[in-house]
């Protein structure tokens, strides 16, 4: 339950108030020239502390490769790492160690355990994800060994929604303002909703959109592991997640059938498709467009306002949770989407070089 993958595979572990975070990650093959600094310009653009619409923990998330990695390539052997914590405050949890958060994990783990680290959530923080962007970013530089490129941004804050789809937007803008996305009209108005939400010390909610290119066809499994079903699984993993789609997702059921068909036409390359309602990927294997889907992500749970809730001992008690918290999870989590995603097509991708001789 701590790993990923089947082939290129992460196990990660590690707590938010712990020593580090890491991982070991096992099944990339030798030869895949990586880049160090690479992997840092994701972690910068996951770690805390990036703008004042963020949580102000100070981390440098700086990554200390440990194996696997001999003067900038693969060896083919198990790439271990770490991240140090260095700005734990543990302290502003000990007045709720013995209250359950609303909609967190607090009460589940209780439940599944019997005991839990109250301090930041523990194993069910966030912070973990340190270790899925770092082996994301490495599965990143192998894919694009194969011409696939991983893209995603911020789409929709609450009721502030991103009109346009991928094809229309330049995605180049999408680290040029602090919510990532790619159109600067619609980022303003994001940023200013989201500074609504921490000034009444609440939270907000939204959307991440993803998008693959490049990928050949035939990724992808025809009965389990489907490729579209291994991006869900992975997708749904990530705290706070809510919903997954891909292609045409749910806006599809409206369409008629004849409307929702891609037909085939021939390309200049080989064969292609006249549209793309399919997101990329046809029986669970991919058909060579662009593999595109959306992540829904609800309001973070940590309020700084008080709630009502009931203590380890089942008695009604009022919570009022201190520290530094997001007010919205969505600047921060677009590296994290593309990680997970790279995670997955870097195992199709091996997958599929073991599927035909």
């Amino acid at each position: 339950m701590n790993s990923f993958g089947r082939i290129f595979r992460l196990t990660s572990f590690g707590e938010s108030h712990g020593a580090a975070i890491g991982g070991v990650i096992d099944g990339c093959p030798a030869g895949v020239p990586i880049d160090i600094e690479l992997i840092q310009q994701d972690l910068d653009r996951r770690k805390p502390g990036q703008s004042h619409i963020t949580t102000s923990r100070q981390e440098a998330d700086r990554v200390e490769l440990l194996s696997g990695i001999f003067e900038g390539t693969t060896t083919g052997t198990p790439i271990g790492f770490v991240i140090r914590n260095k700005d734990q405050h543990s302290a502003d949890y000990s007045n709720i160690k013995d209250l359950y958060r609303p909609s967190h994990a607090d009460f589940t783990y209780d439940q599944k355990y019997g005991v839990r680290d109250y301090r930041g959530g523990g194993r069910s923080s966030a912070r973990e994800t340190i270790a899925r962007v770092v082996a994301g970013s490495i599965a990143k530089q192998m894919l694009a060994t194969q011409g696939v490129k991983i893209q995603a941004f911020v789409s929709r804050v609450g009721e502030v929604e991103l009109e346009k789809n991928y094809q229309e937007l330049d995605l180049g803008l999408t680290e040029t303002n602090l919510v990532r996305c790619p159109d600067p009209e619609t980022a303003a108005k994001m940023i200013a909703r989201i500074e609504d939400a921490g000034r009444n010390h609440d939270t907000v909610g939204g959307v991440i959109s993803g998008i693959a290119t490049g990928i050949p066809a035939g990724w992808g499994e025809p009965v389990f592991n489907k490729l579209h079903a291994d991006l869900g699984f992975a997708m749904l993993g990530i705290n706070a997640v809510k919903g997954f789609e891909y292609g045409s997702g749910f806006s599809g059921t409206r369409l008629a059938g004849s409307e929702h068909n891609d037909e085939f036409v021939p390309g200049e390359n080989g064969i292609r498709t006249l549209t793309n309602h399919s997101g990329g990927i046809q029986g669970g294997i991919s058909n060579g467009e662009d593999v595109y889907w959306k992540v829904a992500f609800k309001p973070i749970a940590t309020l700084l306002k008080e709630q009502n809730t009931v203590d380890v001992y089942g008695n009604a008690a009022v919570i009022n949770v201190q520290g530094r918290h997001d007010p919205c999870v969505l600047p921060r989590a677009v590296p994290i989407v593309e990680a997970m995603a790279a995670l997955v097509l870097a195992d199709h991708f091996l997958l599929s070089r073991v599927s035909k001789l």
